[in-house]
C-alpha cells in the first residue's frame, strides 16, 4: 500500500479504534476499595457531589452528566442539569428517572444507605474520595476510563501534576509556617493531615498544628488553638467573602497569628474541593506563607 493510500485508510482505522474502546469493557477500582464493572464506557452519569460533578468535566465527561446535586455550580453549563437534591439527602426517585448507567459518589458526604440502595437496583456506584493532590490527578484518569475520555483526562492530569511540581519546587522546602486551618466558627472545626487541603498545606511549606487528630474535620476548643499558638490562621467560611468571625481571634492580641496580623482568607471553592482548582487555592496560600516568612525576616532584622 503506497504512503497516500496509507493516509487515507487512517481515519477509518482511527473510527473503527474510537467505536472498539466506546464499546470496551471498563473495569476500575473506586477509593472505597470496590471493583467497578461497567459492558462499556458510562453514557450517563449522575454525580453525588459539586466536586465529582467539577472533576466529570475536567476529565472530559460533562456532555455525559445527566444528573447533579445542590451547589454543582462550576463550571457553569453544570447548573443547567438536573437536581437530585443536596448530597445528603438524594432523592432515590429522581436519580432512578434518570436511567443512569454510572452513579459517583463522595464517600464521606453521601448517606451509605443510598449507595447501597442504587446497588441494589443495579446501576454501578463508584466511590470517589481524594485524599492528595496526586489522587485529584488520579481521579480524574478513573473518570476519564469511567466515561471514555481518557485522551481528555489524561492531559487534564498531566497539567495537573506539571503545575503542582512547581509550586512544590518553588515553596514545598521553605522555612515551615505552623498554621491553623479553619473550616468554620460554630463549632470551631478543622482538618487533620489525611484531608488533601493539608497535602496543599505541605505544598506550601506549611505545619498543619491540628495534622496529628484522628477525625478528618474534627471539632476542636477556643482552648486548644490558643494553646497550639499557630503563626497563621487561614479560613475559608461558605462564600466568597472573608467571613467575619475569622476576625474575632483579634480578641487574643498575645495569639501570634494576631499579633503579626496573619489572619487569612482563600475562597471556599479554590481550597475545599477536590478538584483541579484547589491548585487555585494553594497558590493563593503559598504566597501568603511567603508573606510571613517576609515578615518573619523583617522582625528578625535581616
Amino acid at each position: 500500500m503506497t504512503r497516500h493510500r496509507r493516509l487515507r485508510a487512517l481515519p477509518a482505522l482511527l473510527a473503527a479504534l474510537s467505536a472498539a474502546w466506546a464499546h470496551a469493557e471498563v473495569t476500575v477500582t473506586d477509593d472505597a476499595g470496590h471493583t467497578v464493572r461497567l459492558e462499556r464506557p458510562a453514557q450517563r452519569i449522575v454525580s453525588l457531589a459539586p466536586h465529582v460533578t467539577e472533576l466529570l468535566f475536567a476529565a472530559g465527561a460533562g456532555s455525559k452528566v445527566v444528573g447533579v446535586v445542590a451547589h454543582s455550580d462550576y463550571p457553569p453549563a453544570a447548573t443547567r442539569l438536573p437536581q437530585v437534591g443536596p448530597h445528603t439527602r438524594i432523592d432515590l426517585e429522581a436519580v432512578a428517572a434518570l436511567k443512569p448507567d454510572l452513579i459517583v459518589a463522595w464517600k464521606s458526604g453521601n448517606r451509605d444507605a443510598h449507595l447501597d440502595r442504587f446497588t441494589a437496583l443495579g446501576i454501578p456506584v463508584y466511590v470517589n474520595e481524594p485524599r492528595s493532590l496526586e489522587a485529584v490527578a488520579q481521579s480524574l484518569e478513573q473518570f476519564g476510563r469511567l466515561a471514555g475520555t481518557d485522551g481528555a483526562a489524561s492531559a487534564a492530569a498531566a497539567s495537573f501534576r506539571q503545575r503542582q511540581a512547581t509550586l512544590a519546587a518553588r515553596y514545598r522546602e521553605r522555612p515551615p509556617v505552623r498554621l491553623f486551618y479553619q473550616i468554620w466558627n460554630s463549632p470551631l472545626m478543622t482538618i487533620n493531615d489525611e484531608q488533601v487541603i493539608s497535602d496543599a498545606i505541605r505544598l506550601c511549606g506549611g505545619v498543619n498544628v491540628f495534622g496529628g487528630l484522628k477525625q478528618l474535620a474534627p471539632t476542636i476548643s477556643t482552648e486548644a488553638v490558643l494553646a497550639a499558638d499557630p503563626e497563621v490562621i487561614v479560613a475559608s467560611g461558605m462564600a466568597d467573602s472573608r467571613p467575619e468571625w475569622l476576625d474575632q481571634w483579634k480578641r487574643w492580641p498575645k495569639l501570634t497569628a494576631t499579633a503579626a496580623g496573619n489572619l487569612f482568607f482563600i475562597p471556599p471553592d479554590l481550597i475545599q474541593r477536590h478538584t483541579p482548582r484547589l491548585l487555585d487555592g494553594a497558590e493563593r496560600l503559598c504566597g501568603q506563607l511567603e508573606e510571613v516568612r517576609v515578615k518573619r525576616e523583617r522582625a528578625a532584622g535581616r
